[in-house]
C-alpha cells in the first residue's frame, strides 16, 4: 500500500473507534448528560417542587423522565403542563440549563413546549 492509503486507513480506523466509544457511553454516565440536555431541550420552562408534589403529579399520570433516576442523586423530573404547575403553590422557576439550580433539585417538573407553540425550537 502507499503511504496515503495507509494514512487514511489510519484516519478511519481512529475515526470508528471514536464513534464505537461514543456509541458505547450512551448507556453509561457520559450518556446520562446527553440525555438530560436531550430532556431539557424539549422543555420550555422548569421548576423545582417538593417531593411530594412530584409523587402527586406521577401519580396522576404525568410522564416521570427516566434519566432522573440515572442521576446521583436521583431526581424525579416529571413532565406537566403548565396550566397544572401554576396550580402548585410551592413551585419555584429555575432557568432551563444545566446550572446549580436545576442539578440541585431533587425534583423537577418541565414544562413542555406546545406542538403549535411559535417558541418551539427556540432556545
Amino acid at each position: 500500500m502507499s503511504a496515503v492509503l495507509e494514512r487514511r486507513l489510519r484516519e478511519q480506523r481512529a475515526r470508528v473507534l471514536v464513534r464505537t466509544h461514543d456509541y458505547r457511553q450512551r448507556r453509561h454516565a457520559h450518556g446520562v448528560w446527553l440525555r438530560l440536555r436531550r430532556v431539557l431541550a424539549d422543555a420550555s420552562a422548569a421548576y423545582v417542587i417538593s417531593a411530594d408534589d412530584a409523587r402527586a403529579l406521577a401519580a396522576e399520570g404525568h410522564a416521570v423522565q427516566p434519566v432522573g433516576a440515572e442521576l446521583e442523586p436521583p431526581k424525579l423530573i416529571v413532565s406537566v403542563p403548565a396550566e397544572r404547575v401554576r396550580t402548585m403553590a410551592g413551585a419555584e422557576q429555575v432557568p432551563v440549563r444545566l446550572g446549580g439550580a436545576l442539578l440541585a433539585a431533587p425534583c423537577l417538573a418541565l414544562v413542555p413546549f406546545d406542538a403549535d407553540s411559535p417558541q418551539r425550537g427556540v432556545q
